[in-house]
């Protein structure tokens, strides 16, 4: 975000030691992010205390819903910082979003609070800019463009993040909001080349998020080492961000984009042009019904 003085608040870049702020607290801890980054954080030196409300077996998740307070401040005890994953993935109608998404992001901030935990990392996503286009004389999106979200669920995120900016302003925490790309093993469209996030670097981008001394509230986009990429990671790579892989070496497996069908009665641009792609017309809330009357 800004500052006052319109200068964009970055990490500062020195170096904590894994230890100082371990164990970490990740929350939808059994979700496909959680489920890619949990080894490969633990590879890095991470002790993690993994919670999710439906841990779907894995022994070593506890089954926590985070707005339960009372669970969620128990499973808090002795952590350092708190990787914020969980809430709805996709697009849901607005009351869903508000409840699992937004007030479940206050709820952690507050645990984080009480435990006097100082770093809190939380997943945002690109869908909070959705509707921004790529600029013809080809610049980088940068972290401090107006919200501009493109369905419930990026409204969500929108909140998240300003939730991140209020509770940094009023409580002094360190608050990194990650607006994450497409993670996947790899890319499946032609879109996805530019907004690709592999696991390998998905985990790279929350260790630096947790090592980098933040000041304040800072956005990053979190996207790999794309040769297509378009996304500024400027603020990613203040906090000691190193993306490794790019989203080139599977170009050739991609079949050229076919038309697209609107659902809307209006022909978006093509998908690469925006940062939500084909969400700009999905329904919202998921529901046909939504662009009915």
């Amino acid at each position: 975000m800004p500052s006052s003085d319109g200068t964009t608040n970055v990490a500062t870049v020195t170096t904590l030691a894994a230890s100082s702020q371990s164990p970490v607290l990740i929350t939808g801890a059994a979700g496909t992010i959680g489920r890619m980054v949990r080894p490969r954080l633990a590879s890095l030196g991470w002790e993690l205390h993994s919670l999710d409300r439906e841990p779907d077996g894995d022994p070593d998740i506890s089954s926590i819903d985070v707005l339960d307070g009372a669970a969620l401040d128990a499973a808090t005890v002795g952590c350092g910082a708190v990787i914020h994953l969980a809430g709805i993935p996709h697009e849901a109608p607005l009351p869903q979003i508000l409840e699992a998404n937004v007030q479940g992001t206050q709820a952690v901030l507050d645990a984080a609070l009480r435990r006097g935990i100082q770093r809190v990392v939380l997943a945002s996503s690109c869908h909070a800019v959705g509707f921004w286009e790529r600029t013809a004389g080809g610049s980088d999106l940068g972290v401090d463009v107006r919200p501009r979200p493109d369905t419930f669920y990026g409204v969500a995120k929108v909140a998240l993040e300003a939730l991140g900016q209020l509770y940094s302003d009023r409580f002094g925490l360190e608050v990194v909001s990650l607006r994450i790309g497409a993670c996947k093993d790899k890319p499946a469209n032609r879109r996805e080349l530019s907004t690709w996030l592999s696991p390998g670097d998905a985990a790279r981008l929350m260790d630096a998020s947790l090592r980098g001394p933040v000041r304040g509230h800072v956005i990053a986009y979190g996207v790999s080492a794309n040769t297509r990429g378009w996304w500024d990671l400027s603020t990613a790579r203040a906090m000691g961000y190193q993306p490794q892989d790019d989203s080139e070496a599977f170009a050739e497996e991609i079949p050229p984009e076919t038309s697209r069908r609107s659902r809307t009665g209006e022909q978006p641009p093509p998908a690469p042009e925006r940062v939500g792609g084909p969400f700009t017309s999905l329904p919202l809330g998921g529901l046909t019904r939504s662009f009915q009357n």
